[in-house]
Order: structure tokens, then sequence, then C-alpha cells
């Protein structure tokens, strides 16, 4: 058992890309966390398979070093605003952050929040100015930025009053002064850590108290609990109360929370991190970060108490609500089954569920429809992500457009959820940028041009006015544009958004696409189809120029002849098609069309597939 006087307990904060996970690959190199010979991948926190890919973590992390006698526990969490629940619980669990700012960036969007949140909290940060070796790096820059955020989010005397690492995560050095690092490493970091992090504030001696900011989930134990000992210790087999308290509606007049429950369970299982791995223990105390089995559901912010006096529930935690929903419906389209498990609606409720477990953010709502519920996230990437899963997972449903979840204020006013956009883009681009926001109701904030030829523009917009738009911010900009956003609150509604000004082209039959009928339709259209690719019946095969739907037969042949030409009929110059990732096929279709999810294909179809039945509904809705 560690000395309380040496824990120090801490999270690693900042925007994506900034270098969160690369440090931590360093601390692990540093403190000698692995044998000298065992092979170490890099972003060794990035486990999960869709992380590496992509190059993002997804899921918050919990892992412990060892240096100099003190037992330093690390948790990583995303940069990505859409899975900024997964921060805003794991906040509770340390006593400081490591805020990493970019040293050519400077602060971004998630910078600003994930900052917010820690202010919030009490947290007094350690800022970090990484990737100072850059050519480009201004870390004087970084530095003045980040203190007028402190500044601007209301930070204590003492919060701003912070101090400050120079270095590079990647190639593992810090020093606390600009100048010369040569044959530094990372001790200036630890001793930052070890001097400016407090030990955990807890009573080792009292009843036994902790509070759930984590969850996981195994086939054989059940459901796992995980959070920080705040008070006393629990052995293996003890009993203890789960006290379930929730958050009243914060649009009610009567605000706070309130207990909803409490029932008594035992401890079956608990475990320590060392490393990156957990390590079965059979006495868990005050100050330490623990996983914990026994009670058959465990919730976040559930309090886990040896008293059962419910005067000892702790405060829920705060996670915002979803800002997106779409409906995730059973695929009854004719090829369902022949590519994946054709799921129905209680096995696609089920899958749901179980990702309702360890997914904070996330929400399902069952609307009575036979053929699929209402999911709710943070984002597009945020229900992308458990959609990639699922159907990596072998599974085949359907997704309907992503759709913003609106509230009324006290006078019936709709209110719509809100986003500060940061754009990085060359100078020559900023016109076409400006005038395509402006259309997507976007608000001009400012326009910082530091004179590298790169301005950066901070717009207002819906968080409507962004689906569909990141696939044509790339196209408008050549691919040279970064952009970044972060839900800041509801406003007024906006007005109506045009998301997209072209067609649909659909298919009239069932088959095989052929080369001669693609090439007469890519004429006028952008085609997503490939000949030989089998197609049905209500299938999208192409965009059309104009903005209305075409029907096509994209299964068409040339009629054989007599006489033909030896060399017409081989010349079929067909244009590359659109292949479409599943998060632009997301943002590309409309609310009367979906998207069509198998472990090998991604296909884009009308709701309705039938052209007689779309034709009569068209009829009753303009009626």
């Amino acid at each position: 058992m560690a000395n309380i006087a040496n824990i120090r307990n801490l999270a690693i904060v900042a925007h994506i890309d900034h270098g969160k996970t690369t440090l931590i690959d360093s601390v692990f190199r540093a403190t000698r966390t692995f044998r000298e010979n065992q092979e170490v991948a890099e972003r060794l926190m990035d486990s999960n398979v869709l992380e590496r890919e992509r190059g993002i973590t997804i899921r918050a992390k919990h892992c412990t070093v060892s240096w100099d006698d003190y037992l330093i526990n690390i948790i990583d969490t995303p940069g990505h605003a859409d899975f900024s629940g997964e921060v805003e619980r794991v906040l509770s669990m340390v006593d400081s952050v490591l805020l990493l700012v970019d040293a050519n960036e400077g602060p971004m969007p998630q910078t600003r929040y994930v900052l917010m949140r820690a202010l919030k909290l009490g947290l007094r940060p350690i800022v970090i100015i990484n990737k100072v070796d850059r050519p480009n790096a201004r870390p004087d820059y970084a530095l003045n930025k980040t203190f007028d955020l402190f500044i601007d989010l209301g930070a204590t005397d003492e919060q701003a009053h912070f101090p400050v690492l120079y270095g590079s995560g990647l190639n593992g050095w810090f020093v606390n002064e600009l100048g010369d690092h040569e044959g530094t490493g990372m001790d200036a970091l630890f001793q930052t850590i070890i001097d400016e992090v407090p030990p955990p504030q807890v009573d080792q001696e009292g009843d036994f108290l902790m509070q759930v900011s984590s969850l996981d989930w195994s086939d054989y134990i059940g459901q796992i609990g995980c959070g920080r000992v705040l008070r006393g210790s629990l052995k293996k087999g003890e009993e203890f109360t789960r006290i379930i308290t929730r958050q009243k509606d914060p649009l009610s007049q009567d605000k706070g929370w309130a207990v909803e429950s409490s029932s008594r369970a035992q401890a079956v299982r608990m475990w320590v991190t060392r490393g990156l791995t957990r390590v079965e223990t059979d006495e868990i105390s005050a100050g330490d970060i623990i996983w914990l089995a026994g009670p058959s559901e465990i919730g976040i912010g559930d309090t886990f108490s040896e008293n059962s006096d419910i005067k000892e529930a702790l405060k829920p935690l705060e996670i915002e609500e979803p800002t997106l929903s779409m409906f995730f419906l059973v695929n009854n389209g004719p090829f369902s089954g022949q590519e994946g498990t054709a799921i129905m609606l209680r096995q696609l409720k089920e899958r749901l569920v179980r990702e309702l477990r360890v997914n904070v953010a996330l929400r399902m709502e069952d609307l009575g429809r036979s053929d699929g519920v209402k999911v709710s996230g943070r984002g597009e990437l945020h229900l992308a992500i458990l959609i990639e899963e699922m159907r990596r997972e072998g599974l085949e449903f359907c997704i309907s457009r992503p759709e913003v979840i609106t509230r009324l204020d006290s006078h019936g006013d709709t209110l719509e959820p809100l986003e500060q956009l940061i754009i990085d883009v060359p100078e020559e681009y900023q016109g076409i940028i400006i005038e395509k926001l402006a259309r997507r109701k976007g608000e001009l904030i400012t326009v910082d041009n530091a004179g590298t030829k790169t301005i950066r523009i901070e717009f207002e917009i819906p968080t409507r006015g962004l689906i569909g738009y990141r696939t044509e911010f790339l196209t408008d900009t050549r691919g040279m544009g970064i952009m970044a956003s972060r839900f800041i609150g509801y406003g007024s509604w906006r007005g109506d958004i045009v998301s997209r000004s072209k067609g649909s082209i659909i298919s009239i039959e069932t088959g095989i696409a052929t080369a001669y009928a693609l090439e007469g339709l890519q004429e006028r259209s952008v085609i997503f189809i490939e000949p030989m690719d089998k197609i049905y019946t209500g299938q999208i095969v192409g965009e059309n120029s104009r903005n209305m739907d075409m029907t096509c037969n994209p299964t068409k042949r040339k009629n054989l002849t007599n006489h033909r030409s030896s060399t017409k009929d081989i010349a079929v110059k067909l244009d590359v098609p659109r292949k479409m990732s599943l998060e632009q096929a997301m943002e590309w279709i409309r609310g009367d069309e979906l998207v069509e999810v198998t472990p090998k294909s991604i296909r884009i179809r009308k709701s309705i597939l039938d052209i007689d039945e779309r034709k009569k509904v068209e009829k009753k809705q303009l009626a």
C-alpha cells in the first residue's frame, strides 16, 4: 500500500493532436515501465484499433508509473470535442492537470473547453508548451495566448500563476526555461509534478467512500466501476452501500440533485493499475484510483459508501447533454444478411444497451418505432465511431441523417446548439470560406493574420451549419485547411440552412451495374459505384448536377446487333467514382435517405425503396 504523501493523481488534457499520447510514451520510457528488450508500440495508450487507425484518443485511459519513490497516476484524455464527456468525468479523480499547448497553434477550441472544466473544479494546471523544437514553433506566442485564456475563463490568482515547462513529448525532453536542452530528459517534468501537484486530500481513517467516474464491462464479471477512493479502505468480500443520485431537470425551476435509490452490495473483485496492467488486490485505500466489481449495475456518479446513510451521497458528476441525434434502423434492404449479420430490433437494442454501460455521453430513446431507436451523442464523430465499431463486429443496420437536438426556452422559443469554429487556412482561401459559412448562418467573430500567409478565422455557427461541411471545406481549401469546433451552448434558432444543393441519382432496377450505363450517367452526375457492383432498386448511385432527384437504370446493357464497330465498344471511359467514407455518407444524405452499413459496404439509399410508394408519400406531404 503506497504512502498517501507519495501519490500524485493527474490528467493530461489538450486539443486534438497536441501530443498527449506521445508524451505518455516518453513517460513510460523515462520511468522504465517496460523491460529494456520489450518491444513497445508507439502511442501505447491508444490501444483501440480505431484509435490507432485514426490517430486519435477515443476513450480516457489510466496508467501508473513510479519515479523516485513516488506513484504517479496519469489519465490520458481525448482531445476531440465529440469525446469531451470522457474528459468531464475523469477530472473528478485527479488533483491537477497537465495542459498541453502546441507551440505553433497555441490554444485551440478544445484547449479552452478542458481548461474551463479544470478551473471550474478548482484545479491548478501545469502548462506544457509542446513541440518547441519544430521549425515553425512560437512558444512565446503560445504562452501569451494561454495566459490570456486563463484570465478570460476567470482563473483565480493562484491558478493564473501556473508553472510552465517547454519541450518535446516526441523526443522526450522538458526544461523550465527555453534555451539549451542538450542532454536533458524528463526529470524537469517529473520534479514539477512532485512539487506542484498536491497529494490526494483524503481521509485514510474514516469509513470507506468513493465515487464512480468511469465504467468498464466484462462478459465474465459484469459491470466494473472505476474511481478514486476518497476515504477509508475496503477489503475484498466486505459489503458497502451503492447510492444512486441524479441531476434534476436543468430547465425546471427546481435545480440541484437528489438521491434516487440505495442498495447493499459486496466487493467481489478489486484492482489497481500498475503501468498499463490492472493488478488484482485484496484491499483498496484512500488516495488511489481503483477498479471495483460487485454490484449488478453501476452508473457514472454512483457513490459507494461503507455507511448505509444516504447523507453520504456525493453530488452527481456533470456530463453535458448530447447535441446530435439519429435513428439506428433495422436493415430492410434486399441485400440484408448477405454481407454480415442482419440484426432485428431486439438485438439492435441489446447492443446499444451494452454501449450505454461505458459510453457516458450517449443516449438511447425508444420512440415506439417497430424498425429502430433514436440514438443521441456529442457529434458526428462520436456517433460515427460507435457505428464503425458495430460494423466491425459483423452487424448490418441503417442510419438516418444526423439532426440537432433543440430546446425550448421559458417563452416557448426554439433554441439550437451553437459551436465556436476556428479555421486556419492560407490567405487565398479566406473569401470562399467566409462566403460558404455565411450561407450556413455562421457569424464571423475575428480574423487573425500572423504574417505567415496563414490566417485564423473564428466563427460562431449553429451545429446544423457544420453538418455536411467538412468534406466541402477540404475541397475548397485543396486539403490545406484545418478546422476545429466545440459546443458552446444553446442560442436562438438561426433560420433555415440549405445543406445540399444537388439531388440524388436513384436506381430503378436490381442487378449488376454496367460500364455502358454508367458512361451515359456520368455526363450529368457524379457516380458513386463501379461496373460489376451489385445494386438494388432505391439505392442511390450518384449525385445529380441539378437540385432534383433523378431515376436511372445502372444495369442497362447495350443491345447486341450483327454490326458493330471493333473499337467503339472497347473505348468506354469512366471517371473515378466518388467512394464515400461513413462520415461523408452521414453528412451527404437528406432527411428521406439512409446509409446502409454492413461489414463490407457503405451504401446510400432512399428510406422508401419503391418509387411508387415514394411518390405517394411525397403527394401526401405536399397536400
